[in-house]
């Protein structure tokens, strides 16, 4: 990947393990307030046959002093300007789970509209599809109060205790939180005619979120359509035997979709 850093590669994207024999690139989007952390230690625990690339967005980590994007097509523009050679070169699939689904979608949906790319398979967890009635019907959160804000984090679970005790973490924390859930709240998108994709299309989510119109998401696709569901709330992926489970269906499907692609 070194030929790329120019482009900014190492900014956008966190690798913790280059892979120049893998089969196929994961490319991982952070739920709203998340880093790139989380997915990347993932490239140490799959398979040498799959390289893990996690976005990092600006506002946090090694970008911390960039302002925070504020509408998608921003994240869209960046992540294709400095994805696009390194997804020329290989077989890819795109994991995003809450705001990191719709960003998966939104990237997805731009690679096969202007540049006719599509990946070998879409994982997208804990979000309703987009265009679907139960999106569009959740109420905005960006606009609450730090006070109520707070209350309704608690109410969905998954941030961290220690996080919520701490006022000076929080303080970093919630405007991150807050400015990605104004990106997310503010995309639009139209359930298409026809679908976009031909690849597979797999969902995940937790049984104890608040329900998630999955089954929407089967639209966007006339290959194999899956869901998954698994014990936890909205932060089941972070359970370790769920994560198990996730990242072997994730090598599994990625290892034969070689095939496929050939």
């Amino acid at each position: 990947m070194e030929q790329t850093e120019s482009n900014g590669m190492d900014k956008v994207v966190n690798c913790f393990k280059n892979r120049p024999d893998a089969v196929a690139r994961l490319i991982c989007f952070p739920w709203a307030g998340g880093g790139s952390i989380h997915y990347a230690r993932w490239g140490n625990v799959l398979s040498s046959s799959v390289e893990v690339l996690a976005v990092k967005l600006p506002g946090r980590e090694s970008r911390a002093k960039e302002p925070f994007f504020e509408n998608m097509q921003q994240i869209v523009d960046e992540v294709i300007s400095v994805l696009l050679p390194l997804l020329k070169e290989k077989p890819f699939a795109l994991f995003g789970h809450s705001f990191g689904a719709f960003t998966s979608f939104a990237v997805a949906d731009a690679l096969k509209k202007i540049h006719n790319m599509e990946p070998v398979h879409i994982f997208l967890s804990g979000a309703s599809a987009p265009y679907s009635e139960t999106r569009i019907k959740t109420p905005k959160r960006s606009d609450l109060s730090d006070e109520d804000f707070l209350k309704w984090l608690i109410s969905i679970g998954g941030t961290p205790p220690e996080l919520l005790a701490n006022p000076e973490v929080l303080k970093l924390f919630l405007p991150t939180l807050k400015a990605d859930l104004h990106v997310v709240e503010n995309y639009r998108c139209n359930k298409a005619s026809s679908p976009l994709f031909s690849c597979p299309v797999t969902c995940f989510d937790g049984k104890d979120d608040i329900p998630h119109d999955l089954q929407a998401w089967k639209d966007i696709t006339s290959g194999d359509f899956t869901i998954k569901m698994f014990h936890g709330s909205h932060f089941y992926l972070k359970d370790s035997g769920n994560e198990k489970i996730i990242l072997d269906y994730i090598t599994k499907h990625l290892e034969t979709s070689e095939m496929d692609y050939l």
